[in-house]
């Protein structure tokens, strides 16, 4: 029965605090009645995550915290006491950050991109806002041109730091971010280089000509639709004006509208650009 997953258990007994359930080891839990399903009977199986109540008791519940063992999330700070920080992660029973787990020290209200490890010592899951010591790059099971998950966190004179997959950490370079972002923005990325030492450089857009153009495109018709078929910006608008106006860079905004333009789509005038 191993804290922090979710585990397919089965119905065993109904006593008075909730309904017990048990594992094909034969081992139990309690599922507390405030989770139970209507018309639950013995032998249902049922989805529960593990963990911890406030009195140290092995419990399932069927609420979804918003981390998963060995993974990282942005969870805000609920209180703070002597013995740390206390996160909000989807459970009842909030999530501890000790001290000795903070970069900082953590205050209330605020959000920090955390860890969730189970603690040998106490024999419980714990938070960590160390995160780079649980990010190892030594064995990648990503490739170049794939779709990946990202947690923004740190900035760098490149650009900024990513969480990727849950796994690695990456790095988009600040000439290739073309949006706000900010720490613990959740996006989708594209790997776009993996260096020798196994460092990850990712993109937010996938590469190609094709999936380049054709998304941007789109969001210059989108725009055009929108404003009567016409836009004061053409090949000769600056780089902040066009970064400002459709979050891509002058180069994709340049191949996007040639495309267009040579598909007879917009006529290209002083003034700007116009719908055909």
């Amino acid at each position: 029965m191993e804290i922090g997953k979710f585990v397919e258990l089965v119905g065993y007994r109904d006593e008075p605090p909730g309904w017990y359930l048990v594992n094909e080891l034969g081992e139990e839990v309690l599922l507390p009645n405030k989770f139970v399903p209507e018309k639950f009977e013995k032998g249902d199986e049922i989805n529960v995550f593990i963990y911890l109540d406030n009195e140290e008791r092995l419990t399932a519940t069927t609420q979804i915290p918003k981390i998963k063992l060995n993974g990282f999330a942005f969870l805000e700070v609920m209180d703070v006491n002597r013995y740390g920080a206390f996160l909000d992660w989807g459970l009842d029973k909030q999530l501890m950050v000790p001290y000795r787990e903070q970069k900082n020290k953590m205050e209330v209200g605020q959000k920090y991109m955390v860890y969730l490890k189970f603690d040998d010592k106490s024999e419980r899951l714990i938070g960590s806002n160390k995160i780079n010591k649980f990010l190892n790059n030594d064995d990648l099971d990503v490739s170049v041109g794939d779709e990946v998950d990202l947690l923004v966190i740190d900035r760098t004179d490149l650009g900024r730091n990513v969480i990727v997959n849950q796994k690695y950490k990456g790095l988009i370079y600040q000439n290739q971010i073309f949006k706000k972002i900010k720490y613990g923005d959740a996006l989708k990325g594209f790997v776009k280089e993996i260096r020798y030492d196994n460092k990850i450089d990712v993109v937010l857009e996938k590469q190609g000509y094709r999936n380049v153009i054709e998304p941007h495109s789109k969001k210059i018709l989108d725009y055009l639709e929108a404003n009567n078929g016409y836009m004061p910006y053409t090949d000769k608008s600056s780089p902040d004006d066009i970064r400002l106006a459709f979050e891509m860079s002058k180069k994709n905004f340049k191949k996007a509208i040639g495309s267009l333009y040579r598909e007879k789509i917009i006529r290209l005038e002083k003034d700007g650009t116009y719908l055909a």
